[in-house]
């Protein structure tokens, strides 16, 4: 379906960018929810309690994240480099103390306790959880910014022997330190947040060096006109902050969800068990379509419109339709996966029993809202798709009215379902979706805004040119021109 080699160039790079969400929430995430599930304390408690503080930890600081593409689209010299980093010291260490004033402040028993109707004990070890991990967003970051640099220079392998590494490196040391030592008794958190600390040192570690062996010596100092000129840190920041403003909403939308169903009193299960159930479902759910919004960063890597990847790509081969045909499979083969793994009976107990550890009950509480999740590959495939066109032109300032619309629409579901008869986890997830369409339909409308200014401006310049010819073409040749000089020199 795509020539070659266009067709290998896609499909490695985008094999190697989508490891770190794959194998991340196929086997990390279900890991670590087995072994909370497995310590000897309530083990829905301790799902809810990590689950509140990861999903909250992810909206606060999560858009630090997207600065990969920053390092994508803008990193050409080692100054653009070295710009990128300090926006992301400064982050960090805003991140940390804003981390800091939610664990010991009333604000933060105020966010955990009182809005997401939690008791003392999981509001305690939510709040205790969201201290520990104040310096991973920085370290995940640092890491993805240079992730996006590796990226733009098609070491997609490095990028992914990274993400493979993270994965080995946390499930060696949930698995064979951490679950055998006293942290058990002594404070089951700091398991899954020390493994995930872990992880994501070697992945920086990793993704560091790489840049230092194979691009530091090769980019030049400064950026030159041929790149589209140096990056400034305003221009890397109006280019980030939409980004992370769809980030910071999409985040945020878990700890809606979490409040709203977990305040729902028409349900039939707690609130506790309802948080654990999204807890539990969540990372399932997504995995089959999660890697989906790294489709996003072809588009930048390949485009022959984007002019930074002249420093690397001077012989590209992928064209705009090459990266439509190959978005087309990548839905396809998502929905696939989601329909076997959530429609298919039984097997997504079986998921749920045998890599987690819940009990059988448990898992058919999860049915539901699973099958719903095999509806979200089509509005995020959508979305990553215009999201990295509009990349490309740099004018990613268009998305941020779908950040907007996208946590009105869910707001809405989360306060209209429940009307309609629907609660628990299944309202949850169903206004995930919601909000999905709401969003993707926003970023569509803002590409057709795009894609119509440019086509007028591009039969502007058509009309402009042909004018232009018209007026040389009209103009008397050369030899006409001395002709009637010389007639005037005699009369005169």
């Amino acid at each position: 379906f795509l020539q070659k080699p266009a067709a290998e160039d896609c499909f490695w790079y985008t094999t190697f960018l989508v490891l770190h969400y794959l194998l991340f929430i196929s086997v990390f995430q279900q890991a670590l929810n087995r072994g909370i599930a497995a310590v000897k304390e309530d083990a829905v408690e301790m799902l809810a309690s990590y689950g509140l503080a990861y999903s909250l930890m992810k909206f606060f600081t999560g858009p630090m994240s997207d600065f990969k593409n920053v390092g994508l689209v803008f990193v050409n010299s080692k100054r653009d480099r070295t710009k990128a980093v300090l926006c992301m010291v400064v982050a960090g260490a805003v991140a940390a103390v804003f981390h800091t004033l939610i664990a010991y402040s009333d604000l933060g028993y105020y966010i955990i306790n009182k809005l997401h109707h939690v008791d003392e004990s999981v509001g305690s070890k939510t709040r205790r959880a969201f201290l520990y991990l104040a310096a991973f967003p920085f370290m995940d970051a640092m890491a993805w910014t240079h992730a996006g640099i590796l990226l733009k220079h098609k070491y997609s392998f490095l990028v992914g022997c990274a993400s493979i590494s993270d994965v080995i490196a946390q499930v060696v040391v949930f698995v064979a330190i951490l679950l055998h030592s006293h942290l058990e008794c002594r404070e089951p958190l700091l398991i899954p947040i020390l493994s995930l600390y872990m992880g994501a040192l070697v992945r920086c570690t990793t993704l560091c060096l790489g840049y230092y062996r194979n691009i530091h010596d090769v980019i030049p100092d400064r950026s030159g006109p041929e790149m589209g000129g140096e990056a400034t840190i305003r221009k890397m920041l109006s280019f980030w902050w939409p980004l992370a403003l769809i980030l910071a909403t999409q985040r945020i939308s878990r700890p809606i969800v979490n409040l709203f169903v977990s305040r729902d009193l028409g349900g039939s299960s707690t609130a506790t068990e309802a948080v654990a159930i999204l807890t539990a479902t969540y990372p399932v759910g997504h995995m089959p379509y999660g890697w989906l919004t790294e489709i996003r960063a072809v588009y930048p890597a390949f485009d022959k419109n984007n002019p930074s990847n002249k420093l690397v790509n001077t012989n590209s081969t992928v064209t705009a339709t090459h990266i439509k045909k190959f978005t087309f499979v990548c839905m396809a083969l998502s929905l696939t996966l989601c329909f076997v793994m959530f429609w298919t009976p039984n097997v997504s107990e079986k998921i749920l029993v045998d890599i987690i550890g819940v009990d059988f009950a448990f898992a058919e509480l999860c049915v539901v809202p699973l099958r719903i999740f095999s509806f979200f590959p089509v509005p995020v495939t959508v979305r990553a798709h215009l999201t990295g066109w509009l990349m490309t032109l740099k004018k990613t300032f268009v998305l941020a009215p779908s950040s907007v619309l996208r946590i009105i629409v869910l707001i809405a579901s989360l306060i209209v379902l429940p009307y309609l008869g629907v609660h628990g986890a299944t309202l949850g997830v169903g206004s995930l979706l919601a909000g999905f369409v709401g969003e993707s339909t926003m970023v569509a409308i803002a590409a057709c805004y795009v894609y119509r200014k440019q086509k007028k401006k591009r039969n502007e310049n058509e009309t402009a040119t042909e004018g232009e010819d018209s007026a040389m073409t009209d103009m008397p040749h050369t030899e006409e021109m001395t002709d009637i000089v010389e007639m005037r020199e005699e009369n005169e």
